[in-house]
């Protein structure tokens, strides 16, 4: 499936540029445990995924560059003394803001051409965004010899995201994407901005992804909602972030705060415990409990911060009802996108099969489901 999708952007750049160009694969990700830690400076627990971006790039001889979006059918032509964010929701804005958050580094980047086709399923929670974002990067940085190391390169994603497409985001999908190992998880300390790799043998369980193949509108807006409220916790309980905050300093403010701002800031506290012992269960090879936190992070996603929806909830608990599912949870910021599943291999086939019939009688539309590995980070491709 990979090559395919690398000889056609290839092909299309050969045959829209007529040179040879350079090809880089950017993965998606998920994350197993550790949702809304990232932006408390907490802990989160992702790896890089075998979807992604592939995109082909080289220099520009035309006097502009050129971004090609393929499966979207979308050209943009622009200058790049000229950058400025296009309209809202604009898929070139992650291409700019990459450009722009370099030139902002004071490196010299040329006129170039890219090309890029993904198989992250939109809104699925699996960071494409992201993907694409460390595809341009990582690409202009060998096109250019900008000597930027992948540290600077995430963080150049990051910035992008911020200042041209206007989420506030963490640091934890450009890091699973740039920085994946195959077969690997990484416990990734979002302060420090340094992770410990763990090799997972999940052996007669695997990973599988449900997504509800619907995206609320809310998701935006309460990403930005909830991490003001915790920034503002935090500045009562006069911390840098939740990070650094128990259950028992939770309490002295209890008055201070909203009920619900309340429970927002303790599944906070409660998650950024979860996935460390995550870490620990995973390193014992002790799945039952690893599932036993995943469902515990879902319950507090749902009740606590409240960014579940029906269609996530109701695959969760179709998960619960089956004992071989050790674990499942909603993925991502909310509203929609996908469920995580730990489910024993055999049974995979029936299970997608119950789930997806059952909600395709509460819905009337359908969920799909996604088998993946855990893959290297952003990439050459030779």
């Amino acid at each position: 499936m990979k090559e395919a999708f690398i000889n056609e952007v290839k092909t299309k750049f050969l045959s829209t540029f007529s040179t040879e160009p350079m090809l880089v694969f950017s993965p998606g990700r998920i994350n197993i445990i550790g949702e809304h830690t990232d932006y408390n400076g907490g802990f989160v627990f992702p790896a890089a995924v075998d979807k992604g971006i592939y995109a082909a790039i080289q220099k520009s001889d035309s006097g502009s560059s050129t971004a090609i979006a393929v499966d979207l059918d979308s050209t943009i032509e622009f200058e790049l003394d000229k950058l400025k964010p296009s309209k809202e929701g604009s898929w070139e804005n992650y291409v700019f803001g990459v450009v722009a958050e370099i030139q902002n580094r004071n490196k010299v980047v040329g006129d170039f051409n890219i090309i890029f086709k993904g198989d992250i399923p939109g809104g699925a929670g699996m960071s494409s965004s992201a993907a694409l974002e460390n595809s341009v990067v990582f690409g202009l940085n060998e096109l250019f010899n900008l000597g930027l190391t992948k540290t600077e390169m995430i963080l150049i994603s990051q910035k992008a995201e911020h200042n041209y497409v206007g989420v506030n985001c963490g640091i934890m999908d450009q890091y699973a994407s740039m920085f994946g190992i195959e077969n690997n998880a990484l416990l990734l300390d979002c302060r420090t901005i340094e992770a410990k790799s763990y090799e997972i043998d999940f052996k007669d369980h695997q990973l599988i992804l449900i997504n509800t193949n619907v995206k609320h509108s809310l998701s935006d807006s309460a990403y930005n909602d909830r991490r003001s409220a915790c920034e503002s916790i935090a500045k009562l309980l006069e911390v840098d972030t939740l990070r650094d905050a128990t259950e028992a300093d939770l309490e002295k403010i209890i008055d201070k705060v909203t009920p619900e701002n309340y429970q927002k800031a303790l599944y906070v506290i409660q998650e950024i415990e979860r996935t460390q012992k995550a870490a620990k269960a995973i390193e014992e090879n002790d799945l039952e409990t690893l599932g036993g936190l995943i469902y515990a992070s879902h319950n507090g996603l749902q009740h606590q911060y409240k960014v579940s929806c029906d269609e996530l909830d109701f695959l969760v608990d179709q998960a619960k009802k089956n004992k071989n599912i050790l674990g499942a949870r909603m993925m991502g910021g909310g509203f929609g996108g996908c469920t995580i599943n730990l489910i024993a291999r055999d049974e995979v086939k029936a299970f997608a099969e119950s789930a997806s019939k059952a909600y395709k009688t509460k819905f009337d539309k359908d969920c799909s489901v996604y088998f993946i590995e855990l893959s290297q980070g952003t990439h050459l491709v030779n």
